[in-house]
């Protein structure tokens, strides 16, 4: 059944994104520039970071984060599925 296959890790990456920036466009809008409208901020990133480490096991450093790199939902999508070997 559809309900009992787990969700894909860009799924849980946008969950775990939705929840961090309160804000449920960036599931709607995998291009929403997520600094230059303030979607996200430095404190949120550090969040993020965390947040991200927590539902996927991954040990991010706030020193590889960078806002051109996750610019978008979409950006940040394929930064963890290439953490995680999706």
């Amino acid at each position: 059944k559809l309900m009992d296959r787990q969700a894909s890790t860009a799924e849980r990456t946008l969950n775990v994104l939705a929840k961090v920036a309160e804000s449920d466009q960036v599931r709607r809008d995998p291009q929403l520039q997520l600094y230059g409208t303030q979607v996200m901020d430095s404190l949120k990133t550090v969040e993020l970071i965390v947040a991200l480490g927590q539902e996927f096991g991954l040990d991010i450093s706030p020193a590889e984060f960078d806002p051109e790199v996750w610019a978008t939902p979409q950006m940040v999508v394929r930064f963890v599925e290439e953490r995680v070997g999706a």
